[in-house]
């Protein structure tokens, strides 16, 4: 019996194992938590690189001016001199605060409208769920250049024209998650318990949207990017003054003809660059605050 015992063991041992644990790999939101980083350390790179760079995107050198992309200038020179990758990472700075500001407005508009329509009276749901379609029915490039061009362009008007016109897909979704928690348990536990709106909006229901509404607002970062981009490509944004992608980009269609490709190949691959990142980092925290998708 011993002796069978032994050899039912061993063979148990020696039994193939049909799926073993990868080793040499980092945990799933480890993995997460580091690419999260990583990217908003790039994109505060970026940010930080355009800053100081202005000045030195708006220095003219008629001496070196249609150079192909060399190793003193990386991104080659435009008709007036100008360094590419100078013009090229101010631009993308320039963007991007604008995205920034724009992205989080926006995103605060949809968190001020889907409690309201959630927690508010039926009326102010069918007043929110109106707008929403309202403005979804809408062309956002439409919508945005009109806005754009009333507030005068530039900076601000552009910041609002986007601000105001990439809120109702967040709104849907945070109003969805507000009702979701607003029945349930511990919620409906607590206002038997006698504790007061603004309590369980604080204790309960905000904790809850929280994460949805950070991811919603990373992922706006890249629509409100490509918007403004397209809109100051079309004469409606920005300044030619200001260092822009779209600008940069406008401004490189009148030169393709002539051969001087790099002037609208690298801003191109840059932004859309960004835009990966922006899309990496949004996909990094979804995996981080949605229990479904913890283990992808």
């Amino acid at each position: 019996m011993t002796r069978i015992s032994l050899n039912a063991a061993v063979d148990i041992c020696e039994a193939p194992v049909l799926s073993a644990p990868r080793t040499g790999r980092l945990p799933n939101r480890k993995c997460s938590v580091a690419l999260a980083a990583a990217g908003a350390v790039l994109l505060a790179v970026v940010i930080i690189a355009g800053l100081l760079l202005q000045p030195a995107a708006q220095a003219t050198d008629f001496a070196a001016k249609s150079l192909a992309p060399s190793l003193s200038h990386p991104f080659g020179t435009d008709w007036m001199g100008r360094d590419m990758l100078c013009r090229t990472l101010a631009g993308l700075s320039t963007s991007v605060l604008v995205g920034l500001g724009a992205a989080l407005s926006s995103a605060l508009i949809a968190l001020v409208l889907a409690a309201a329509a959630a927690l508010g009276p039926r009326w102010a749901d069918a007043a929110v769920s109106w707008l929403v379609d309202l403005m979804m029915g809408i062309p956002h490039i439409v919508l945005l250049i009109l806005i754009s061009y009333a507030l005068g362009k530039g900076f601000w008007g552009v910041t609002i024209g986007v601000a105001l016109t990439h809120w109702p897909s967040l709104t849907r979704v945070l109003r969805a998650e507000i009702l979701q928690c607003r029945n349930a348990d511990y919620v409906i536990a607590a206002a038997r318990l006698g504790q007061s709106r603004l309590a369980i909006a604080a204790r309960h229901m905000l904790p809850y949207v929280l994460p949805q509404f950070v991811v919603g607002l990373v992922l706006l970062f890249p629509h409100a990017i490509l918007h403004e981009a397209a809109v100051t490509f079309l004469g409606f944004g920005l300044p030619p003054e200001m260092p822009a992608i779209g600008i940069v980009l406008s401004e490189s269609m009148g030169y393709l003809s002539a051969g001087l490709w790099w002037l609208a190949v690298f801003p191109g691959a840059a932004l859309v660059l960004v835009v990966m990142l922006f899309d990496a980092v949004g996909e990094s925290l979804r995996k981080l605050v949605d229990p479904a998708s913890a283990q992808e």
